[in-house]
């Protein structure tokens, strides 16, 4: 499977369904309040909180929507133009400026809820400062995964994988015992790195982000309560259906450590004395139980796709997996490293 074309689509999915859903947000908050907001609504408070300024009603959903389209068709139009560069940003602009709008948009909903004219309308203050908080913490998650996501790329592409002293490929050989085994020069030192996303775990994940910030807004915005119990349930269960979306496998001298989620968090570390083998080996769904992180008379496995995965045979406990790209030659340097204790 093509774990490269694997991530692009499922971060273009992603992105289309955030962006429908945002778009979605800001239309029906004021549509689903109609019978409860004023002809004219205040769009615009001064410095002293009071508002100072209106929009007719047909405007307040319009508006917003369209300055989200509008932004999202430039920030496409930019990565295509300058391909990776702009990329590794559009989450920072896609999540920040959605939390931003959306509850700029609950914000106004609120302040005229039952009001007679948009004069009336209630001030504000302190919504602003949660909406502004909420909006760089957004654009900070969505920073740290493109950060994360461009430099595991280009460790996978700029050469981490082994190679042997003389600069070329160096491939795996069946070892006498304990699985495949490379060619490692003495004192030489070796990285291998695969990182595989699941585009459908991932689009689950935004889905459900999206679900929760849409109930933050309706809640805030004043039009249903219940959405305060019900939207962290849902950032919960996005949260961590996000952390089984993506895993990364780094084997270093130290070791093999292998990273969930967009953000490399949790990660789960063995170090070299801790293993006895490593191998690959093909495994599907159906054989561990499902997708995500499973156990399994196979022990753990880690299943974003079905294939080529590495497993880890440690010391002490039960067999660990994990599917990701390239799993043999990622085994075969863990026996070669396991083999060399002068290494470690």
């Amino acid at each position: 499977m093509n774990g490269g074309g694997n991530r692009i689509r499922g971060a273009w999915w992603s992105a289309a369904a955030w962006t429908a859903g945002v778009l979605a947000t800001l239309v029906a908050m004021p549509l689903a309040a109609a019978g409860r907001l004023p002809d004219e609504m205040a769009t615009h408070w001064g410095s002293n909180g009071h508002p100072d300024d209106s929009m007719p009603f047909w405007a307040v959903p319009l508006f917003p929507a369209g300055l989200w389209a509008v932004t999202v068709l430039a920030l496409a139009l930019t990565v295509r133009w300058t391909g990776a560069a702009a990329r590794s940003w559009a989450g920072v602009v896609l999540l920040s400026g959605g939390v931003l709008l959306t509850g700029a948009q609950a914000s106004i909903v609120h302040a005229n809820l039952d009001r007679t004219t948009w004069a009336d309308a209630a001030p504000v203050g302190f919504e602003v400062v949660v909406v502004l908080a909420a909006s760089a913490a957004a654009g900070l998650l969505g920073h740290l995964a493109g950060r994360r996501a461009t430099s595991a790329e280009t460790a996978r592409t700029g050469g981490t994988t082994d190679r042997t002293a003389d600069g070329t490929a160096g491939g795996p050989n069946e070892g006498t015992t304990g699985g495949p085994r490379l060619d490692v020069p003495a004192g030489e030192r070796f990285a291998w790195l695969s990182r595989t996303v699941n585009p459908w775990l991932q689009l689950t994940a935004t889905l459900f982000g999206l679900a929760a910030t849409a109930g933050v807004g309706a809640a805030a915005a004043g039009l249903a309560d219940v959405l305060w119990a019900v939207a962290p349930a849902l950032a919960i269960t996005g949260v961590a259906v996000s952390a089984c979306s993506t895993v990364q496998a780094l084997v270093t001298p130290k070791g093999l450590e292998v990273a969930f989620g967009p953000f490399g968090w949790p990660v789960r570390r063995w170090h070299l004395d801790a293993i006895e083998s490593a191998r690959s080996e093909q495994r599907t769904p159906a054989q561990v139980g499902g997708w995500g992180y499973r156990l399994s008379g196979l022990g753990t496995t880690v299943m974003l796709r079905r294939g080529d995965c590495l497993v880890v045979h440690p010391r002490k406990g039960s067999d660990f997996a994990v599917s990701v790209d390239d799993a043999e030659r990622g085994a075969a340097l863990l026996n070669s490293m396991t083999a060399r204790p002068a290494d470690r």
